[in-house]
């Protein structure tokens, strides 16, 4: 392999504020810890909590980089003492605790997955994203073969993945999303019944659809005024699962529809978990959601590419939410 250089260009964060903060900078190249690998990243995936770092809402963990970027994939380029499973020229995705707006990101080698038949653009809309979903509806959630999963945000990277593994693993899935448009985009991936949230009420439609049961499990990203609509919309014994606050992490509920359904509400983030954790949840995925990928059976909806150069743009689109499914930077 050729030697690596010393320097590479990296995106970024000017100071806190909009996405013109964000900009082509040069960095030293990184060099891999013990459990570690470099890839020199092909694409890299644009998530939310990406957006809120750069408003300086969601400031990296102790020891990560500044640079934004949660998921990639590429070819490692050098490997760490102990970081046996991988070895050169190896095509990878990986979760990132930060670096991946580069052309060079450290991951823990056991966060990384198998890019196998993928393009490198899929396959850097797969590691955050399957990682929160799978952890969130299937492990918090518990969501089983012919329950009701309710999706907020069902066009969202999250929701688009949500979508494909809840109908893969055998259950009814209901989202809300702001537009017809992206209404019938959620049902050509496979959900049962998409609500336009801006015309009617998620509470009464999911009701309706389910006989006047509710759902099983509900995905919620939106947090305020809904905590209380999803106690409303939820079935006895029913899981909410809040994976963000887009709306808001405050509410004032009637915690009385706790105790009477018997409801769990419970929520994770994961950019704070242990190496081992994800590394648990990165092996998850890879046995129960990679064999799906690599079958066609769920794929990453991709919505844009944008160059490395144009993060800007890229979190402009993200903040319109004009977007269904991922949007990618690529090198």
């Amino acid at each position: 392999m050729a030697a690596l250089p010393s320097r590479m260009t990296a995106i970024g964060i000017k100071a806190p504020g909009g996405p013109e903060m964000l900009a082509p900078e040069e960095r030293p190249v990184p060099a891999p810890g013990a459990d570690e690998i470099l890839v020199k990243v092909a694409a890299a995936g644009v998530n939310r909590p990406d957006v809120m770092q750069r408003q300086g809402l969601y400031p990296p963990p102790p020891g990560a980089p500044d640079i934004p970027g949660l998921e990639i994939a590429g070819e490692v380029v050098a490997l760490g003492a102990d970081a046996k499973r991988w070895k050169l020229g190896d095509r990878v995705m990986a979760l990132v605790v930060g670096g991946g707006y580069a052309e060079y990101c450290l991951a823990q080698a056991d966060h990384a997955l198998p890019v196998g038949s993928l393009s490198m653009v899929e396959a850097a809309a797969v590691p955050e994203t399957f990682m929160t979903v799978w952890h969130n509806v299937f492990e918090r959630g518990a969501l089983q073969a012919g329950e009701t999963l309710l999706v907020h945000g069902g066009s969202s990277g999250i929701g688009t993945a949500a979508i494909q593994l809840g109908k893969a693993f055998g259950a009814r899935v209901i989202v809300t999303a702001g537009s017809a448009e992206k209404c019938k985009a959620c049902r050509k991936l496979g959900a049962d019944l998409a609500i336009n949230y801006k015309t009617e009420d998620f509470v009464a439609a999911t009701k309706a659809a389910t006989g006047d049961k509710g759902a099983d499990v509900i995905l919620d990203m939106v947090g305020g005024d809904y905590i209380a609509r999803n106690y409303e919309a939820a079935c006895v014994e029913g899981r909410i699962v809040q994976i963000a606050f887009q709306g808001g992490p405050k509410a004032t509920v009637n915690y009385m529809r706790l105790m009477l359904k018997r409801l769990h509400h419970t929520g994770s983030t994961l950019r704070s978990r242990s190496n081992a954790d994800k590394g648990a949840l990165a092996r998850a995925v890879e046995d129960k959601a990679l064999p799906l990928l690599a079958a066609g059976k769920v794929k990453p909806v991709i919505f844009k590419t944008f160059p490395l150069h144009e993060a800007a743009q890229a979190h402009a689109l993200m903040e319109s939410s004009a977007h269904i499914g991922k949007i990618v930077l690529t090198l």
